[in-house]
């Protein structure tokens, strides 16, 4: 690859497709040959020298003619070839081999094979990668075409197997390529040797990983009797019988088994004399730990104790699986009333039971307002993944909670008074809020609020248990007596009193009186012959004491209007005044000039007259006046002289 142009960054996901057409259909032995390249920090080591014609670099990007083993390739020849960041199985720490084709054509991958079996079929497949970007090279880059050939040692091509050319894709993507073959019955070692037929240059370059020649058979179908699944979970202490079955197909003419078994991953091992195409294996109680694993080997007779000729069945496990360790516990110990809270770990179910035939699920349980009838042992049985069980349990002590309780509920005081509360039912006391408390720590504290107030009182006893009671200080304003403003009236002509009452919880009256027309009413009638005064009396029902106020009602025979005033300064006469106007709300006087110009004019309110006009003296003389009411049909005339 040489003279490319630079191209964007893209970073791909890199994708696996099996091309199944030249692979085995039926089952598969264990590989023969398995290159994988290994695994580890760039760069790996390279293949021994007899198995390729290409040149080996330190590094990445390889030039025409060289080959690296790396676990990753980032931005080779201006980006045209993929971003790789693992190997075909997505190891990022999996060795691949990255190759740029030489000019010519040649072979880039050569191995010999040995101690293979005669007349056994045998598959060879690798994972391939056309390394190159699609749009590189103007888009019409050389394509990987790679030969696969099979020869005897002595040169003679048994087999030969083209992948056609492979072309580049949108992402990086593995491609696997296989054929496999039967092997004469002479031929025990065979030469493999991979060729790329087409011309380097811009293209033609690919990333190789997992070459494998591994024997080719009937399809082997294993199964466990009664069972549907082929890994078996055994709980730790239990015991159990399996018997483990597995059909073959046509192919071989006279096939002969063996049955072999793995533990916890390790190597196969033949089990010795487990030779039918079933396997009966017990697991008594005891069976340590672990994973037990069992398959069939398959081959031609004669040729089951070469295993570069047998095939296998895919494992049939009995994973014998601990009990889950569990730890139970509790936010114990819990007051009356209060949650108690239960939890446990180590599954994937949990059931509970308890006192009182508590029933409940969950790693976690909460019961809410617990009562000392619930006091006990909590036991939960946890169930893993794999259907094992185990039993823990908890211990749920409860703590009696104190019963709090005050001397009174609610309370009725004087404003300015105070109160002592009391408090019982535990050691300690804790009142709230502190507002006009002598103290809040104890159990009888002295309240003297200004407003109503609710306090509340936390108790708590020898197991720091709580409980809460409240008291309610209501304050009684004190009784306050408004009997009205002094009122006037005409005699036998009624008026109201206009009496208030303030306070909380009171009662009020006007001081016996033969004039009034109701003693509890606050705006009773009155109706005096004279002037008199009136008393109202008001009075606290809580004890918050007695208020009285006076109001006077003046009586005015009749309406009497001075006919003449001196306003000379003399302070003798100075004004003219209608007292008796005090008993009419509503009324209209006006004094006209000679001219009949309004001089003076009072409307609801009685005032003296100094005898001026817009703040100048009037002459001496004769002025007529007209005083208007509602309740009277005519008005009262008549003339008022001014005297200097």
């Amino acid at each position: 690859m040489m003279n490319l142009k630079p191209v964007i960054i893209l970073l791909f996901a890199i994708s696996t497709v099996t091309v199944r057409a030249q692979l085995c259909q039926g089952s598969l032995g264990d590989p023969i040959v398995n290159i994988t390249f290994g695994s580890g920090s760039n760069p790996g080591a390279p293949i021994a020298a007899a198995a390729t014609g290409y040149q080996y670099i330190a590094g990445d990007c390889p030039n025409d003619g060289f080959y690296t083993i790396i676990n990753n390739s980032v931005s080779c020849y201006g980006n045209s070839w993929f971003n790789i960041t693992s190997d075909h199985t997505g190891n990022p720490g999996g060795y691949f081999m990255l190759v740029n084709a030489s000019i010519q054509p040649s072979a880039f991958y050569l191995d010999t094979v040995r101690g293979l079996c005669g007349n056994t079929t045998y598959e060879f497949a690798a994972w391939i990668m056309n390394v190159i970007r699609a749009e590189s090279c103007g888009g019409n880059s050389n394509q990987p075409n790679l030969s696969f050939t099979i020869e005897k040692t002595d040169g003679t091509l048994l087999l030969t197997y083209n992948t056609g050319n492979i072309a580049p894709s949108s992402s990086p993507q593995w491609r696997q390529y296989g054929f496999f073959l039967t092997t004469p019955a002479n031929v025990t070692d065979i030469v493999l040797r991979i060729v790329n037929n087409a011309a380097g240059g811009c293209g033609n370059d690919l990333a190789l990983d997992d070459i494998t020649f591994r024997p080719c058979g009937p399809l082997l179908t294993p199964s466990i009797q009664s069972q549907t699944a082929s890994i078996i979970a055994l709980c730790e202490g239990s015991a159990a019988t399996y018997t483990f079955s597995c059909a073959v197909s046509g192919g071989f003419s006279n096939p002969s088994f063996q049955w072999q078994q793995s533990i916890d991953g390790g190597s196969w091992t033949d089990i010795a004399g487990q030779t039918a195409a079933t396997l009966t294996r017990n697991f008594p109680i005891g069976t340590p730990i672990g994973s037990y694993a069992y398959r069939l080997a398959v081959a031609n007779a004669g040729n089951i104790n070469s295993t570069q000729c047998r095939i296998a069945s895919t494992p049939l496990t009995i994973k014998v699986v601990a009990k889950p360790t569990t730890n139970a516990s509790g936010n114990s110990p819990v007051c009356e009333g209060q949650s108690a809270i239960l939890s446990a770990t180590g599954g994937v179910n949990y059931d509970w039971t308890g006192p009182g035939g508590f029933t409940g699920s969950g790693a976690t349980v909460t019961i809410n307002d617990v009562q000392l009838s619930q006091q006990g042992k909590y036991y939960v049985t946890v169930t893993s993944e794999y259907g094992c069980r185990a039993i823990d349990s908890v211990l749920v002590d409860i703590n009696p909670s104190p019963v709090a309780s005050t001397s009174f509920s609610s309370v009725n005081i004087c404003s300015g008074n105070s109160v002592a509360l009391q408090a019982a039912g535990g050691g300690t006391y804790e009142w709230q809020p502190s507002t006009a408390l002598t103290a809040t720590d104890i159990s009888n504290p002295v309240a003297s609020p200004v407003n109503t107030l609710t306090y509340s009182v936390v108790v708590t006893n020898s197991f720091n248990c709580t409980d809460t009671a409240s008291v309610s200080v209501v304050i009684t304003e004190p009784p306050h007596a408004d009997a009205g403003p002094d009122l006037s009236m005409i005699e036998n002509e009624p008026v109201q009193l206009q009496g208030n009452a303030t306070g909380n919880n009171i009662s009020y009256a006007w001081i016996s009186s033969p004039y009034i027309s109701n003693e509890l009413l606050l705006n009773p009638s009155v109706n005096p012959p004279v002037d008199t005064k009136f008393i109202l009396r008001v009075n606290s029902l809580n004890g918050c004491g007695t208020d009285y106020d006076t109001t006077t009602v003046h009586v005015y025979k009749q309406v009497f209007i001075p006919n003449a005033f001196t306003p000379n300064g003399d302070n003798i006469n100075d004004t003219w005044y209608i007292p008796a106007l005090n008993a009419f709300r509503e009324f209209d006087l006006y004094v006209y000039n000679r001219f009949g110009e309004v001089v003076y004019h009072l409307k609801n309110e009685n005032k003296r007259w100094d005898g001026k006009f817009k703040g100048k003296d009037l002459p001496v003389g004769a002025y007529t006046y007209a005083i208007y009411t509602k309740r009277y049909y005519k008005p009262f005339n008549g003339t008022v002289l001014i005297i200097r």
